[in-house]
């Protein structure tokens, strides 16, 4: 095996040793929002060196471990063991890694294979693509030893094997799970905009079910579909694993699976439920839908726990407790969106929903998991928490509420003054319903894509003029609000202009689940001279996020801008994609975004110029972020304008260029006023005498009224990238990215 593959732990029982006993590098994947819950579960279940990412949870274990997470977890999704690592900058190398792995270990002779791709890779483009890849490299390697290939089988393989890329590094893993552990075997037909059963355990620990369960509180979903979460409320309160009803495990056809080990677990598991004191009192679901009854119903019986629950057709404004309940947990999840196209029909459901625990749930928890954020103020109920997750790839909200006179919030019963009064309004409202439109239809591209840090609204409704991006940072996992308000003409009201700020500010924390103290607020004017690289603050406050399998710093209080423009994001992209083998200049290079991407683009060079130290330490730091340093990686604090004649003189050349000039300067540290529409040509002259032969310059704008001269589409090859560059976030705005690409004739 060449020196780049770094061999997994126990890929196969080898000079003696059980892969039982040895410790084994693993995987499991979590529903967005729900690791934290995850990585606490799999502490509980015996793993070491826990580390709990966005979507996942890393950890360590001997094969026990493994098969206990698949067995018992109620969250993950997923669990992969790692099988290797390696370094392919090209498909042919990924290929030819694969080839040296021994895959007689894992499938044996007439097993059956299933392979994936996801990531982001330099030449591997398509994932199914790279799944074929995949599926090639390990057919050939078994047809070349032992003569035959093993069959393709899309459903319930063999064994399943997952390849994930960050750039040109590669994690070759094993699919222990074989399918989505969410499905626990028990659930037939589900309606409509189904909540899967990892999502519905991750909502019920989420608010405290467990324990309320061990203490015999009563628990209510009245309007309960399926029976989902009654289902799940069940399984935790009698301690039966949710893995026990499934036929299938991606081990099971595996070589290296140890039958008498998972036989004992499962053994284990059953003498654990059978023990446990059945929940004093039947577990209760209702419905209106006599059809979505008999399905609970039927549901309820398949996972074994019939003699638990109790499902009734019952109208939503006759849900009350029985005689003796107390203090008990309503925990639903009310038809929204899919459910219910009507838009007034979802809030009148949310409306009774908290007219129903304000008259008759006082001292109860309630726990509303809804997947339109602006129906949640409908319920006239303060949450005292709210998390964002996601039920495949729908982004919800859970709102946890402790039923009581404190926790009303009816209109009426406040003062006008007050930030629950303001967010009420109906300015405020219809700001909220617009921007939860955003975050559902934005939310699932960019769980798709996996894109963290997004636009969710640009002055969609013109009296409300924000810019709003959402940041996700890493370690630790938070989203950041960046509210950008576009300063107000002259003729606007003053009066009017702090109300729908207040407004705005008002409606934010419940529509997005971002706490006030993440949400910042900035306003946008025309930066003249040295307003434009100076602080804002002095909090000194950086946080990592990531982008495209890089991590950048950014900072939400001293700076006007972040330090990322989202805007960028494609073209940052489209460098990185042309970047490799060239001689990479990056001018008006603020905080080296574009050159950390030609770095990861394996560029040979890098040479990042800016006016301001500030942003070039920025670049630094973001450079070494990614590992990229060293002297092939030059900043250079100077007037761009000036240095593109210097390096002229010098006969400097380079393959690939980025020219991203602000809009309007006048820097008393530059030399004259620079105004893009007007000083473009000489720019992109400049730039074009340091090309070398076959290189191309990108020349990037955000000047919403630009217009390319046309003499220079007389003097080069010109293409229109803008279109191709425009995130879908910033389609509802196209003027504000304009992009080409230059090159000589």
């Amino acid at each position: 095996m060449s020196a780049g593959i770094q061999e997994g732990a126990g890929i196969a029982q080898r000079e003696g040793r059980a892969l039982s006993a040895s410790p084994l590098t693993l995987l499991a994947s979590a529903p967005r929002g729900l690791a934290d819950l995850l990585a606490r579960e799999l502490v509980e279940l015996g793993a070491s060196e826990v580390r709990e990412r966005s979507t996942a949870v890393a950890f360590s274990g001997a094969l026990e471990v493994a098969y206990r997470a698949c067995l018992h977890s109620r969250i993950a999704n997923r669990v992969l063991l790692e099988l290797a690592r390696f370094e392919a900058a090209t498909t042919e190398a990924f290929y030819g890694a694969l080839r040296e792995i021994d895959w007689s270990a894992h499938l044996a002779p007439g097993a059956t294979l299933a392979c994936d791709f996801t990531g982001r890779h330099p030449t591997i483009t398509h994932t199914h693509f790279g799944a074929l890849r995949l599926k090639d490299a390990i057919c050939d390697t078994l047809r070349a030893t032992s003569g035959e290939r093993p069959q393709i089988a899309r459903e319930r393989p063999s064994v399943r094997v997952h390849a994930h890329a960050e750039g040109a590094r590669v994690r070759l893993s094993l699919d222990l799970s074989g399918e989505s552990l969410h499905r626990r075997g028990y659930r037939g037909e589900a309606g409509a905009a189904p909540l899967k059963e990892n999502v519905a355990a991750g909502v019920l620990i989420r608010a405290g079910w467990p324990a309320l369960a061990a203490a015999g509180a009563p628990f209510l979903d009245p309007l309960c579909g399926a029976g989902t979460l009654v289902i799940e409320a069940a399984l935790i309160a009698a301690h039966i694993a949710p893995g026990l009803r499934r036929e299938y495990f991606g081990f099971l056809g595996w070589r290296g699976h140890d039958p008498a080990l998972w036989d004992a677990l499962r053994a284990q598991a059953i003498a654990q439920a059978q023990a446990a004191a059945p929940p004093p009192r039947p577990l209760r679901g209702e419905d209106r839908d006599p059809q979505a009854i008999a399905r609970a119903r039927d549901n309820a019986r398949s996972a074994s726990v019939a003699d638990l629950v109790q499902f009734e057709s019952q109208a939503l404004r006759d849900a009350a407790p029985r005689p003796g309940e107390e203090g008990g947990l309503v925990c639903t999840n009310p038809p929204y969106g899919v459910r219910l196209s009507d838009e007034s029909a979802a809030r009148e459901t949310h409306a009774e929903l908290g007219r129903v625990l304000r008259a008759r749930f006082q001292g109860w928890h309630a726990a509303v998991l809804t997947g339109a954020p602006a129906l949640g103020l409908a319920l006239g109920l303060r949450a005292h928490r709210t998390h964002t997750l996601w039920n495949g790839a729908i982004e919800c909200r859970l709102l946890r509420i402790e039923v009581g006179e404190e926790s009303e919030r009816e209109v009426g019963r406040l003062g006008k003054s007050t930030p629950e009064a303001t967010a009420a309004s109906p300015g405020a409202l219809m700001f909220a319903n617009r921007v939860a439109k955003n975050l559902k239809r934005l939310g699932r591209w960019a769980q798709r894509e996996g894109i963290s840090c997004l636009r969710i609204y640009d002055a969609d409704m013109p009296e409300y003029a924000f810019a709003i991006d959402r940041y996700r940072t890493c370690e630790p996992q938070q989203d950041w609000l960046y509210v950008q308000e576009y300063a107000a003409p002259a003729e606007i009201e003053a009066e009017a202009v702090r109300r729908r700020r207040a407004e705005a500010l008002a409606a934010l924390p419940g529509v997005s689940a971002v706490p006030s103290e993440r949400i910042r607020l900035r306003t946008r004017r025309r930066q003249r001279g040295a307003a434009q690289y100076e602080k804002l603050g002095a909090e000194g406050r950086f946080h990592v996020i990531a982008e495209g399998g890089l991590r950048f710093w950014v900072n939400f209080e001293d700076y006007l801008d972040t330090g990322l423009f989202l805007d960028h994001r494609l073209t940052r992209a489209y460098l990185r994609d042309h970047a490799s083998g060239a001689r990479f200049l990056n001018l008006f290079a603020y905080t080296g975004t574009a050159s950390v991407y030609a770095a990861a683009g394996r560029a040979a060079a890098s040479t990042s110029v800016d006016l301001s130290r500030t942003y070039l330490e920025w670049a630094r730091r973001n450079l070494q972020l990614n590992g990229f340093g060293g002297a092939q990686h030059q900043l250079v604090q100077a007037d761009a304008r000036e240095w593109l004649n210097d390096a002229a003189g010098r006969g400097e050349r380079y393959e690939l260029i980025f020219l991203d000039p602000p809009t309007f300067s006048n820097s008393k540290r530059m030399q004259g006023v620079l105004d893009i529409g007007r000083d473009h040509p000489a720019l992109i002259d400049a730039c074009m005498r340091l090309l070398a032969a076959g290189g191309r310059l990108v020349f990037s704008t955000n000047a919403q009224r630009f217009s390319l001269d046309p003499e220079l589409k007389a003097r080069y090859d010109v293409r229109d990238l803008s279109a191709l560059t425009l995130p879908k976030d910033f389609e509802r705005n196209p003027r504000i990215h304009r992009c080409f690409e230059l090159q000589p004739h």
